[in-house]
């Protein structure tokens, strides 16, 4: 199982929003982190990074409000590339207010990035990609996360479902948004690190 390694990428890969399934198979499927150049290529590359297709989206006003209180816009803007699980709008709104505004002080700037970077993946990350992995890995797959922590893939009833470190889950409501420094999947709740 490859593990991948992202720098500085935290609570805003919660950039990931929650949008319709497109019911494609290779909507449910993810990239592997350490594709060939070649595989790489067959993504195709947006004209904005991931911060600046997020920024384009009104789904992911909440996101890009918290990369930037995380001050990780500068980050996400690099050369990358990155795979971001980014949540909705709609998945932040399930945690409670009172802990979203908490989290946005200056003062929660660290823990932010760390809920943030938890949602990114070092490399170019397809769905197809990650149905590839789980399927030489017995229909999951583990990745390793910019913040250091682990996110499991596993398909289940056509879905990808990805599990936390706590065992809380999150569906991938749209993948493979192509991004200029990588590929955003649109997830339905943001995911936490131990």
């Amino acid at each position: 199982m490859r593990t991948f390694m992202i720098a500085g990428v935290s609570a805003a890969a919660l950039l990931a929003l929650s949008a319709c399934n497109s019911g494609e198979d290779a909507t449910n499927t993810a990239v592997n982190a350490e594709a060939t150049t070649a595989d790489q290529a067959a993504t195709p590359a947006a004209d904005g990074t991931v911060v600046e297709v997020a920024q384009g989206n009104p789904e992911f006003s909440t996101l890009v409000e918290a990369v930037t209180a995380a001050d990780l816009a500068g980050t996400l803007n690099g050369a990358g590339p990155f795979t971001v699980f980014a949540p909705t709008n709609a998945a932040f709104e399930k945690i409670p207010a009172a802990d979203r505004q908490a989290l946005m002080q200056p003062a929660q700037r660290e823990a932010l990035q760390g809920v943030l970077t938890y949602h990114v993946v070092p490399g170019r990350l397809t769905a197809a990609d990650i149905a590839s992995q789980a399927a030489a890995n017995n229909g999951s797959v583990e990745l390793t996360t910019v913040e250091g922590g682990i996110l499991t893939l596993r398909e289940t009833n056509g879905q990808w479902v990805i599990t936390d470190e706590n065992g809380s889950t999150s569906t991938i409501a749209m993948a493979d948004v192509p991004a200029s420094n990588g590929v955003i999947h649109a997830i339905d709740t943001v995911v936490m690190p131990n």
